[in-house]
């Protein structure tokens, strides 16, 4: 539960503030993750001097975000955010409706994952539940037979005694029988709600995995399947390639024709990024307007080939904004290319590819450049 106190003074003159609030505040948030009182005071302090830097409205929704930013509770908040300031993009209400989105959805999946997990807890008692009811009802059952037996067994019975077992031994089975039948239901009904459960937990995580704006693989994604792919790699011996991509004027873009045209333009090239990678391949938006392409078991060579090739087809593409038809100009991608070196690290791996990607930039932009090609060294720093 989170509980924000705020407490707002104006801001000096000739200093506005982006949004409806001319106010600047300071307060202290209360968390229960585990953050003691004095921790949550240093970081809301921290979080209010950074807003005020940015001349950020000191709304509960817009301190929330930037509370857990410094906090460090959200590893893919922390790193969009980060995303935004090392690019100089301005903190307008697109990108922090944005983030607040990202925000919402993490705590939304956090809250279903919890709700399942109760719903499973609840689901095994009530089977354990039946099960020893069952095993009761299988304990007496089993008692009326060997009474039963023993008692025809002694030889000193009339016809009318013998009947009064039999009916004993009647009234027990159907007893048995009718138990036996609501275990079964209810063994039936937990497999359904176990089985719509997991297909629950499956659409979550799913939904974890993807980039909400693209539809591709997200950052997450992307880190853990860079993890198994260099496991694999190291494994097997097989190559493994990284493919970084980046839209060229990609701000300047945004800024002339506005953010809804620049969604478009992120759409156009995850689309084009996903049509031509297959198997294990993974295409990845890894930031802002970087995308990733994962390629195991290919060699540099061919994973250059394919990134020409795709390179080629964002450029071909021409960019009509949907609400007058105009055709707003062409993209095009920068793009490095590296191969992983058994042992490095995963950190390393990226770090070379990006390096390859700047090159690139500093090239002239619009082209492929892997470690194969000469590359100038000042993009590598």
């Amino acid at each position: 539960m989170r509980v924000f106190t705020l407490c707002y003074e104006p801001l000096p003159q000739n200093k506005p503030v982006r949004g409806e609030s001319p106010w600047v505040g300071f307060g202290v948030v209360v968390l229960g993750d585990g953050i003691d009182s004095e921790q949550s005071t240093l970081i809301a302090n921290e979080a209010m001097r950074w807003m005020a830097e940015r001349r950020l409205a000191p709304t509960p929704d817009n301190y929330g975000l930037i509370y857990a930013y410094k906090a460090g509770t959200d590893p893919e908040l922390t790193r969009a955010i980060d995303i935004l300031v090392a690019s100089h993009t301005a903190f307008d209400s697109k990108a922090l409706a944005a983030l607040r989105a990202h925000r919402n959805r993490s705590e939304t999946d956090e809250q279903v994952m919890a709700e399942v997990g109760e719903r499973v807890e609840a689901e095994l008692k009530n089977l354990l539940k039946a099960l020893d009811t069952a095993g009761r009802d299988n304990s007496a059952y089993g008692q009326v037979l060997s009474q039963a037996s023993g008692t025809l067994g002694s030889g000193n019975m009339g016809g009318a005694e013998i009947s009064k077992v039999v009916d004993k031994m009647l009234d027990a089975t159907k007893h048995m029988e009718a138990r036996s039948k609501m275990l079964e239901d209810r063994l039936q009904t937990s497999s359904r709600e176990i089985s719509d459960l997991r297909e629950r937990l499956e659409t979550v995580r799913q939904e974890s995995l993807t980039d909400q704006l693209t539809g591709i693989a997200n950052r997450k994604a992307f880190d853990n399947e860079v993890e198994q792919s260099v496991l694999q790699a190291q494994s097997s011996g097989r190559p493994l390639c990284l493919m970084m991509c980046d839209i060229d004027h990609f701000k300047k873009f945004n800024d002339n024709w506005g953010h809804q045209t620049g969604d478009q333009v992120l759409r156009l090239v995850a689309n084009c990024l996903a049509e031509n990678v297959k198997g294990r391949d993974t295409a990845a938006r890894y930031g802002g307007e970087e995308f990733a392409v994962i390629l195991p078991d290919t060699a540099l060579d061919s994973g250059v080939i394919l990134a020409d090739r795709i390179r080629s087809n964002i450029e071909s593409k021409k960019l009509i904004k949907k609400s007058t038809g105009d055709i707003l100009g062409t993209i095009t991608v920068s793009i490095g290319m590296a191969r992983w070196m058994p042992g490095e690290s995963i950190s390393e791996f990226v770090r070379r590819a990006d390096a390859c990607l700047y090159a690139a930039k500093r090239g002239g932009r619009n082209r492929v450049i892997s470690e194969a090609a000469p590359m100038d060294p000042t993009a590598a720093a």
